[in-house]
């Protein structure tokens, strides 16, 4: 790689978290109408349907499991695309569904989490070591450290990969879920041009049933929130926000205040300088 190759993708990384800051001011702001919908269980819903898919195994942060539980309109939309996805020779795996506000703060403090966006902040100013401000600028960005702007945390939020059903292996998209780059906006210039075109081959398939991708992760896909009206255009209150989700009852409840940090300021600090000190004595 030379050099004015590495400046192209600091330049575009930078200019993309920068986008990415400008939507969290968006969301932040953009107005919600709960609707109280509640959630059903997409593994549920997939054997019913008898639609294969997958799901994944990995933990969320420590030892919590991943809920893959989304609103009853959109496992819906999920189950249908699917069994198209089926039909194409693919099977759709869900790699995230529903956080709630504990598993989100939890995950915005995994040390690794925090060492991956130090490592890119540094990489991105050329090898300085950043800034709290810039730390906790772009920290927000990746992390989603507010309820209201986390799309998992309002149950209308899934991440996802793509498989073969006749051996089992990936639909390549450049890159697997998950990865923090300049290559992780869906239509990097610094993804090979078959692998942008598979991204959007998906894209296509979610999109025509109204989950609309996130632009900064090709892997993240949503509906009915305030981040699908903003990407979209359309200024009407939109009717899923964050929630507090009772599994036993199944009954949701706006979050008290969206706009709450998960993890406050000092205790956002008190991660960078332990990042800091882990880069520093490596």
């Amino acid at each position: 790689m030379n050099s004015n190759d590495e400046a192209a993708r600091r330049a575009y990384w930078a200019d993309q978290m920068e986008q990415g800051y400008a939507i969290v001011q968006k969301l932040i702001a953009f107005p919600v109408n709960e609707c109280g919908e509640r959630f059903a269980s997409i593994p549920d819903a997939a054997a019913a349907a008898n639609v294969e898919m997958q799901f994944s195994t990995s933990k969320i942060a420590g030892d919590l499991e991943r809920v893959y539980f989304l609103r009853e309109s959109l496992v819906r939309d999920v189950i249908t695309i699917g069994r198209e996805m089926n039909e194409r020779g693919w099977i759709l795996k869900i790699e995230d569904g529903f956080r709630s506000l504990d598993m989100q703060r939890q995950l915005v403090r995994k040390p690794s989490v925090f060492d991956t966006v130090l490592k890119k902040c540094i990489w991105e100013l050329g090898g300085e070591i950043p800034s709290t401000e810039m730390m906790f600028r772009r920290a927000i960005v990746l992390t989603a450290n507010m309820p209201k702007i986390g799309a998992h945390m309002s149950g209308s939020a899934i991440d996802i990969s793509v498989f073969r059903r006749d051996d089992g292996t990936e639909v390549w998209r450049g890159y697997p879920y998950l990865e923090m780059s300049e290559c992780t906006p869906m239509r990097s210039p610094f993804v090979a041009p078959e692998h942008v075109a598979t991204r959007l081959e998906i894209t296509a398939m979610m999109e025509k049933h109204g989950f609309i991708h996130f632009p900064f992760e090709f892997w993240h896909f949503d509906k009915d929130d305030a981040g699908m009206h903003i990407l979209t255009g359309n200024p009407a209150p939109c009717r899923f926000g964050p929630v507090n989700w009772d599994p036993r009852t199944n009954e949701v409840t706006p979050v008290a205040d969206p706009l709450a940090l998960l993890n406050p300021l000092p205790v956002i600090e008190k991660e960078i300088a332990a990042a800091l000190e882990r880069v520093r004595t490596a």
